[in-house]
């Protein structure tokens, strides 16, 4: 299949409730964001390492209670409904940011902010701001755990139209990197290494490609 064809027939990603995989690295963030709209003063940080699905999980919530994803039309209109704000460190002005938490409270109100770090170490200048921001409740996502990742694998597989089988997914499992990037890029180069050497996409030629052999085209 030439390359141009291949992601032509590639899906788009799946930001449903149904695609994100609940584990012990992220049940109780889930959980937390269930609660909703119960959080203390209308606001939660969710904080968890790139990739960890922090996107997914947020995008789950903003369909739930339709949040609107920041920048809405002009912040005086955010006390008009949920609103969700990612990789909020060092994104918006203190001022922003302290209208955003005091508006959260109100009746139809309320803030969801995604972060690397918690709140408490964003570099804010506003005294009041630093002080909302320490007694900011927060949600932790750890880094993916091998039922994380391992469903993360399977999911790029299948937005490439792959079915991988359960011994290529504990393979790869075992050997790479715990986070959403590298499972995505390990599909990529699979898929491709297979579409340049006429393999199937398996666990030798993951070995191959991992261990940095050489990958000879099939004749």
């Amino acid at each position: 299949m030439s390359a141009q064809l291949r992601l032509s027939l590639e899906r788009a990603p799946d930001h449903a409730r149904a695609a994100f995989v609940v584990s012990d690295s992220n049940a109780l963030a889930v959980q937390t964001l269930d609660s909703w709209p119960d959080w203390r003063g209308g606001a939660l940080t969710l904080v968890g390492p790139l990739g960890s699905g922090k996107t997914h999980l947020a995008a789950i919530w903003a369909e739930r209670v339709g949040a609107a994803a920041f920048p809405v039309d002009g912040v005086d209109m955010v006390g008009e409904g949920p609103v969700l704000v990612e990789d909020a460190e060092g994104r918006l002005p203190d001022e922003t940011l302290f209208h955003l938490l005091n508006v959260s409270a109100r009746p139809g109100g309320g803030l969801l902010l995604t972060s690397r770090v918690a709140p408490s170490l964003w570099p804010v200048r506003l005294p009041d701001l630093r002080s909302r921001l320490n007694a900011l409740p927060t949600a932790r996502i750890e880094e993916p755990d091998d039922t994380v990742l391992g469903a993360m694998l399977d999911k790029f597989f299948f937005e490439r139209n792959i079915r991988p089988s359960a011994e290529l997914l504990a393979y790869l499992v075992r050997r790479i990197e715990r986070s959403a990037q590298s499972a995505q890029s390990v599909v990529a180069r699979l898929d491709e290494a297979a579409d340049a050497t006429g393999r199937r996409v398996s666990r030798s030629l993951a070995r191959l490609m991992l261990g940095e052999e050489q990958v000879e085209a099939v004749p």
